[in-house]
């Protein structure tokens, strides 16, 4: 009787003991029957085939990076999952540096369209103007200009050529050519015209124009190349900055908080806000290291962007190359008698030209237009379609968001909905081991501060030298870009120095640089002033160590008055003035 109840009684305490496990713990056999339908559907949404992936939930002591719980995903989904978290990774970059990029891409070539474009109105502007009023002349001589804008356009382009020394050559040949036209009845030595070079620092044939047009000019084109160049090192250092390659602790990271939610059954948990950021930190350690040297390359460029729109001007400092080199000539012209008189005194007395003791009427430009200044809108103004107010307007609001863009970087990724829970969904949100709070703290910017980081191992005894190296980059580069809101080239500290078109001149009146309206310009429409008429000049400081008086040509031949009015700029810039003063030459 005992044992037939005894019995009886068993089948209940197996079915009682088999309750209580359930209650206690979950089962593996309950475990492993949970449906992988929704993980199965978002990896084959992904483009990978389902072949391997399990129907329902497996032990996950074969998982590598994610929780060995139980699993959706088999090795070989998380290995394709890893790859796929880098994929994405790599392409939040991109996609959040796009802007950059276009940015310094777009505008580069703008500005430089714009300013070789500039250059090569000027010149086509000083040639119209010079072939209108001298006819052949100055067609057979056009080279002595020709010569000044290749030298401006390879400065512009990076050549390693000085400013000072390319107008100072300019007017060394200019004033040799003119100091002949002016005295057609002597015949002059190469070595004489090279004596009239060298007391042509004390003289100042041209009065104040060289030194204002060198002023005007260097800081213009080295504002100009400087920011040309700048845009050009942002474009490529942010090529380099993003083309990167994660390495294997951050891919771990990237991993765990992307896609082991998936791997758990739950496709649509995203990481924690928190844990977002930990895990692109340590990801952008070396990135983040570039924010101090990446603001103030941001600063140079808009402060040498606002230069470029106020004082120095690019197109208004090309647009007043011909209208400066007519004034210097205008100065020449009007006080040739006092200029010839002290270069006889100090070269000595030239030769008369055979057959020319007395100029005809015809030579005295009797038929010929007399020179004369140009108007502004005579003068192109734009170029390239467009204008520097409205370029530098469209950088500056371009220029604004780029700072503290790569702290800010991991923040913007991490605010994207798909990559990370709202930061108001502290509770609802994937912690790295399940759903719940993320509790560690979030780490500082930079490689130094991920010492600590609990999502990334950060070796930072190793800083990238590919970083470094960027660093660098923008350091020469920001360097040349503040010494160019001084006016001032690097490549040619000493020479800029010496001649005073760097911060020496930083009391020029920049009214004065207007077309027109220099002091030796006289009002439109109205006759050239007497030599009388002009103001006392004070003394020009020397632009130049004396490189072309001393050089030894060797050959010393004789120009005649014939031959040297074949190199004339201007036919003769003589008109009233000269008849009237030819009695004194002959």
């Amino acid at each position: 009787m005992d044992t037939r109840s005894s019995s009886s009684r068993y089948p209940l305490l197996v079915l009682l003991c088999a309750v209580c496990s359930l209650s206690g713990s979950r089962s593996p056999v309950a475990a492993a029957g949970r449906s992988c339908a929704d993980t199965r559907q978002v990896y084959a949404e992904k483009g990978y085939s389902t072949g391997t992936a399990p129907v329902t939930q497996i032990s996950g002591e074969h998982l590598r990076l994610c929780p060995q719980d139980y699993t959706c995903c088999s090795s070989q989904m998380e290995e394709t999952l890893a790859l796929q978290s880098e994929r994405d990774f790599l392409k939040a970059i991109e996609e959040n540096s796009q802007f950059l990029l276009t940015t310094f891409t777009q505008r580069h070539r703008r500005f430089d369209e714009f300013f070789r474009e500039l250059i090569e109105l000027s010149e086509k502007s000083m040639n119209q103007m010079f072939t209108k009023t001298y006819g052949r002349l100055f067609t057979q001589n056009a080279h002595v200009f020709q010569e000044l804008f290749v030298e401006l356009r390879r400065y512009y382009s990076g050549g390693s050529v000085s400013l000072s020394d390319v107008l100072s050559d300019f007017w060394s040949r200019l004033v040799e050519r003119v100091f002949s036209l002016v005295n057609p009845q002597y015949q002059f030595s190469e070595d004489y015209l090279e004596c009239v070079s060298k007391h042509a620092e004390q003289l100042q044939p041209f009065g104040d124009v060289p030194r204002r047009l060198r002023v005007q000019v260097s800081r213009a084109f080295i504002a100009a190349r400087a920011l040309s160049q700048g845009l050009a090192t942002g474009r490529d250092i942010v090529n380099k900055a993003t083309k990167l390659t994660a390495e294997s602790e951050c891919v771990r990271g990237l991993m765990r908080q992307w896609y082991c939610p998936l791997c758990r059954g739950m496709p649509s948990l995203r990481p924690c806000h928190s844990l977002c950021l930990n895990v692109m930190k340590g990801c952008l350690a070396n990135q983040g290291d570039l924010e101090t040297e990446w603001n103030n390359f941001i600063d140079a460029l808009y402060q040498v962007s606002e230069k470029l729109e106020g004082p120095f001007n690019m197109e208004l400092a090309a647009d007043s190359i011909s209208v400066k080199v007519s004034e210097a000539i205008m100065h020449m012209q009007e006080n040739s008698v006092t200029i010839s008189t002290k270069v006889f005194q100090g070269c000595g007395s030239p030769r008369p030209a055979p057959g020319r003791s007395k100029r005809s009427p015809k030579e005295s430009g009797g038929n010929r237009r007399p020179f004369r200044t140009y108007t502004p809108e005579e003068k192109p103004t734009t170029a390239a379609g467009t204008n520097l107010d409205r370029l530098v307007t469209e950088l500056k609001e371009r220029l604004r968001p780029m700072r503290g863009f790569w702290v800010s970087l991991p923040h913007t990724i991490c605010n994207d909905e798909r990559m990370a829970a709202d930061v108001t969904n502290e509770d609802r949100c994937w912690n790295g081991q399940t759903r719940g709070r993320y509790l560690p703290d979030v780490m500082g910017d930079g490689l130094a501060s991920q010492i600590n980081n609990p999502e990334v191992e950060v070796d930072i005894s190793r800083p990238d030298v590919r970083t470094r190296q960027l660093i660098m980059e923008l350091r020469v580069v920001t360097n040349k870009l503040r010494n160019a809101q001084s006016g001032k080239d690097m490549d040619f500290m000493d020479s800029e120095e010496g001649s005073g078109s760097g911060g020496g001149d930083q009391g020029e009146r920049y009214n004065d640089d207007w077309p027109g309206y220099g002091p030796y310009s006289p009002p439109y429409n109205q006759p050239p002033r007497s030599p009388a008429s002009n103001p006392a000049k004070p003394p020009r400081v020397r632009e130049r160590n004396g490189s072309k008086w001393n050089k030894n040509n060797g050959q010393g031949r004789i120009k005649s008055a014939t031959s040297q009015l074949s190199f004339s700029l201007v036919p003769l810039l003589l008109l009233p003035c000269m008849v009237t003063v030819a009695p004194m030459w002959r």
